[in-house]
């Protein structure tokens, strides 16, 4: 018998399979915002495959999610002997020891495409595939259509928050850094080093400030960017007399747990991370989401600032973020069509990178954060400046604080980072000389091109 229903949106989600499935898809990737109960899906569609006893193979990345997942399986009334759970780092290793599956599940399938992954699709090419994911882009465009033939949607974020399936949200950024600092690495994502750089020492106070300003009783997770920032935040929260405690992949797992059931039991009020509860874990409530740390990963942000919707009864969820997240990405309510093609090939389409984010302004006052209409802070009446584009400075130079001898690998870095910048702008979108000499290079234009579009630009005489 089975212990739960699926609520419409997530029926509407498995008709949107059978459907797919019987136009002749047989690798379907299933896209449905944080919060909103994929593994339930997962977990009704195993149910129907096992009573007509097929085999259903299960694949995350982390040993939590597989925890979490049984538990949850088991309730639907899963037949468990025809199902195996795991991790991918395990069934890569003894892929030919398992079981051939009729049905393969991918949880957090925006990681597919990685080689691990990769090794156990191909293992097993007869079974049916599906890919669940909040967010199916990557940090290089690159699309999944190697993997893939269909994409089901699922509901946006906006629906799901009218119909009080997610939590209405409020979303704080106070301007506590100097991003122009920030650095790119090859992969994308913002070089650790840089981002001390750009964190100024009082960020730590000024998130215990800001926390008990703005959601003040209210339990936390904060991000953030290392292992020492995150006990030093946590440090500062409990001088100030909220209780709270640091977690990260150096915390023995018996300590963790403790910290897990303790803030589940209301004894913890914030918890300070790094790089942990992105994905997966359940802790149903948090309230507030504190933002230390930059990314460039859509997925990471929406993960982040999610956390805090699950919805209750008259609960407005908090988001502060410190860092300037919301200015590369808008807010996490927004409306996003995904795609499984690659991003950066693909113009003029709503789908997550190539989509135009609409500026996004930051009261200096109160620090709310909405859409800006007018001249007018629409939550305290401030009169609001004029607005700059945060985001990442590709003209910082490196020496004065970097050995001379790394100056050809931070150059490098800088370059990488310049031209996955440029290479989704259009030329009349290019402000300075390094952009035009990056895309130039990246379109394989000569050298007049760049002086003709510089001069156009006033960038020279």
């Amino acid at each position: 018998m089975r212990l739960f229903k699926l609520r419409d949106y997530q029926q509407e989600t498995v008709d949107g399979i059978i459907k797919s499935i019987k136009k002749g898809n047989h690798a379907i990737m299933i896209t449905s915002p944080p919060r909103t109960g994929k593994t339930v899906v997962m977990a009704e569609i195993a149910r129907r495959a096992t009573a007509k006893g097929n085999r259903v193979l299960f694949i995350v990345h982390r040993k939590e999610i597989v925890d979490q997942a049984k538990i949850t399986f088991k309730q639907q009334s899963v037949n468990m002997k025809l199902c195996t759970l795991g991790m991918v780092q395990t069934f890569t290793r003894r892929v030919d020891k398992l079981k051939p599956p009729d049905l393969i599940f991918i949880d957090e399938a925006h990681h597919v495409l990685g080689k691990t992954y990769l090794r156990i699709i191909n293992a097993f090419p007869r079974a049916l595939k599906l890919l669940f994911t909040a967010t199916p882009i990557r940090l290089n465009g690159k699309g999944f259509t190697d993997v893939v033939t269909d994409l089901v949607p699922g509901k946006q974020v906006s629906w799901l928050i009218k119909h009080k399936m997610l939590a209405p949200v409020d979303y704080y950024a106070p301007k506590a850094i100097n991003v122009a600092r920030l650095k790119v690495k090859r992969n994308g994502e913002f070089d650790t080093k840089s981002i001390e750089q750009a964190i100024k020492p009082k960020i730590y106070g000024n998130a215990v400030k800001n926390y008990k300003k703005l959601a003040a009783g209210k339990q936390a997770i904060a991000y953030c960017y290392n292992v020492a920032s995150a006990e030093k935040l946590a440090a500062e929260f409990n001088r100030k007399g909220i209780k709270a405690a640091s977690v990260s992949g150096n915390t023995p797992k018996d300590k963790r747990k403790q910290i897990i059931n303790d803030y589940r039991n209301g004894k913890i009020m914030i918890v300070t991370n790094a790089e942990l509860f992105t994905e997966g874990l359940d802790l149903p409530n948090v309230d507030c989401v504190i933002q230390l740390r930059p990314t460039q990963s859509l997925s990471l942000f929406l993960q982040f600032s999610m956390r805090s919707m699950n919805p209750r009864k008259g609960k407005r969820a908090v988001i502060i973020d410190h860092v300037g997240n919301v200015e590369r990405f808008g807010l996490p309510t927004d409306d996003r069509n995904w795609t499984i093609q690659d991003t950066k090939s693909i113009k003029g389409t709503n789908n997550a990178s190539s989509t135009e984010i609409k500026p996004v302004t930051v009261c200096e006052q109160c620090f709310a954060t909405f859409y800006r209409t007018n001249d007018k802070c629409p939550f305290c009446g401030a009169d609001l400046k004029r607005e700059e584009t945060i985001e990442v400075d590709e003209d910082a130079k490196l020496e004065k604080v970097e050995a001379i001898k790394r100056k050809e690998r931070i150059d490098k870095i800088l370059n990488d980072g310049l031209t996955n910048y440029v290479a989704d702008k259009r030329p009349s979108e290019l402000n300075n000389m390094e952009q035009l000499k990056a895309y130039a290079k990246l379109k394989g234009y000569k050298r007049g091109w760049i002086f003709y579009q510089a001069k156009q630009k006033g960038l020279i005489r």
